[in-house]
């Protein structure tokens, strides 16, 4: 473009280009303004995205309407909340979507390829906003796979060896989305919350690798928020559970080979529906390649005995020592390759997930450090005070993040991950967490899981997701409340009126916000009354008659 753009036009330096989405206005360039080293990873430097910015193409908004222009903004505040989602990574130079296994399998051919094309499409969250520039040839070369989910990289020391420790955690963009909004599988057979760990140790140019998957029961189920502070699952009938059941399995042992399917979820009450149904469809394919594994966590565990958790891990040991791990030498020698993978789950595959994933990461960390030479033999990682301390450190991070890119809030049961026992603390900051998620769920999460959708597949065309205090005028309300199947129950009946709220929190940080109250006389007349405050003062009140013409418009 030399000569083509004017001398008076400013120029800001970028770190990478995300991609363009079209929104009402037009098209938007998602760029990179700032990044943070995290380490390295086969000699290679991994980035974290600090700042991102949100260009418009066009300069003026004269060709919308002021209705399209509050609309549009609500849609690039959307992609901003996306993006600022912890954690994005990238490189310039190395593929961070795929395992080292997956690597190490391909053509020298498949290597030659620019990035964005041999990306693991799973993992690459700007799939979409890359289109317009992969449709172009000049412009591939700026086209940037971006990872989200999270990465540790750990220069570590042991007998006087060095080593680098890595945990990446690659979340899919599938079948993405909020804790409540996003459950079970789709007819494509992708499930909610996948995510897969990877474990690596470079020692020398000796580098190995130990692969992990988490996800949601991998059947038609739900558990939408509505109000209650823990909605019961249910199955959806009318479904073909067993033809996608078979194709998530299907993807996963083509990806990973055999599998191990742990399963935490509670044994009775809500939980146990999902237990009985998910045995039953194991039964009922009878795969060869796939192991059922059902572990009652929280029974099991009860009255804070956490050692029991070993009953789970020697139940798994026969299978890890026969799986291996993924192992190649300094000189290229291939010494062993992963042949299965774990697939643990609980509800949410966050919190008992990954305290079940960090045990048998530790257990294989410790015989690939034993195999490298690093440790003697009988040493264990849990052994050596420093190290122990940092891996656990590490994986209660993992938790945390992958925690709020599903929930809002951080993991629960992170202490016994950070210290190895379960604590009185602990439990305190598990019920804040809880209480943290119950309000997102059921307050916060319809913005979210949109802001999730319009990033990954550019919906615009109206909000599909509301959380059940969110409200659309000029619907029948009083129809809508008797109604056995709509998600707002009544909070507090006064007389002939029934009392319903509505929070809707306008920043993150709370300090503005507006609180409804919707009055319904069952006998006539149905009236709105809308409070707006700053912080502790009140600004404003308003009444309308929902039933005017003017509302209802």
């Amino acid at each position: 473009n030399h000569g083509q753009i004017p001398q008076a036009s400013s120029s800001k330096p970028i770190c990478g280009i995300i991609g363009t989405i079209r929104l009402l206005a037009g098209p938007y360039l998602v760029i990179i303004t700032r990044k943070q080293k995290i380490g390295t990873v086969n000699g290679q430097t991994i980035w974290q995205v600090v700042e991102t910015e949100v260009i418009s193409y066009t300069r003026t908004l004269l060709h919308l309407t002021e209705k399209q222009i509050s609309q549009n903004k609500l849609y690039i505040s959307m992609v901003e909340q996306a993006l600022n989602t912890p954690y994005l990574y990238f490189s310039y130079s190395y593929d961070i979507t795929h395992t080292l296994q997956r690597l190490h399998n391909t053509t020298p051919e498949f290597l030659q390829m620019p990035y964005h094309e041999r990306a693991d499409l799973r993992f690459v969250w700007n799939g979409h906003l890359l289109r317009e520039l992969a449709n172009q040839s000049e412009l591939c070369r700026f086209c940037l796979p971006i990872l989200h989910g999270f990465i540790s990289i750990n220069q570590c020391c042991l007998n006087g060896k060095p080593f680098i420790w890595t945990l990446i955690s690659r979340r899919c963009c599938f079948r993405a989305g909020t804790r409540l909004f996003t459950r079970g599988i789709d007819v494509q057979g992708n499930v909610a919350n996948f995510v897969e760990t990877e474990q690596i140790i470079e020692f020398g140019g000796d580098r190995s690798s130990f692969v992990q998957t988490r996800g949601s029961v991998p059947l038609f189920w739900n558990q939408l928020p509505n109000l209650k502070y823990k909605p019961k699952p249910r199955l959806i009938q009318n479904e073909n559970h067993a033809e996608a059941f078979s194709r998530h399995f299907d993807t996963q042992i083509f990806n990973y080979g055999r599998q191990v399917l742990v399963n935490l979820v509670d044994h009775r009450g809500a939980e146990g529906l999902l237990e009985r149904s998910y045995a039953e469809m194991v039964t009922q394919i009878g795969n060869p390649n796939i192991r059922y594994e059902s572990f009652d966590f929280h029974a099991e565990c009860r009255q804070m005995r956490w050692d029991r958790l070993s009953i789970l891990i020697d139940r798994l040991a026969h299978e890890q020592d026969e799986y291996g791990c993924f192992l190649l030498t300094r000189d290229g020698t291939l010494v062993s390759l992963q042949d299965g993978v774990f697939r643990t789950n609980c509800v949410d595959c966050l919190d008992r997930t990954n305290v079940v994933q960090s045990m048998l990461a530790r257990r294989s960390l410790s015989y690939i450090l034993q195999k490298l030479g690093i440790l003697r033999t009988g040493q264990r990682v849990e052994d050596q005070p420093m190290f122990e301390i940092l891996f656990k450190n590490v994986w209660a991070d993992n938790a945390d993040i992958i925690s709020i890119q599903y929930s809002g809030t951080g993991a629960l049961k992170t202490d016994f991950t950070r210290t190895g026992k379960r604590t009185r603390w602990g439990l305190i900051r598990d019920g804040i967490n809880s209480l943290t998620r119950y309000y997102k769920n059921n307050f916060a999460d319809g913005f979210r899981q949109n802001s999730t959708l319009i990033h990954l597949s550019h919906h615009t065309q109206g909000f599909p997701y509301i959380t059940p205090l969110d409200f659309f005028l000029g619907a029948d309300l009083r129809a809508m409340v008797a109604d056995k199947e709509f998600p707002i129950r009544p909070l507090l009946y006064i007389g002939n009126f029934v009392l319903v709220s509505n929070l809707c929190f306008s920043d993150q940080h709370l300090q503005t916000f507006s609180f409804c109250w919707f009055l319904l006389n069952y006998l006539a007349s149905v009236a709105l009354y809308n409070c707006v405050f700053h912080t502790n003062r009140h600004s404003k009140f308003s009444q309308f008659n929902i039933n005017s013409p003017e509302m209802i418009q």
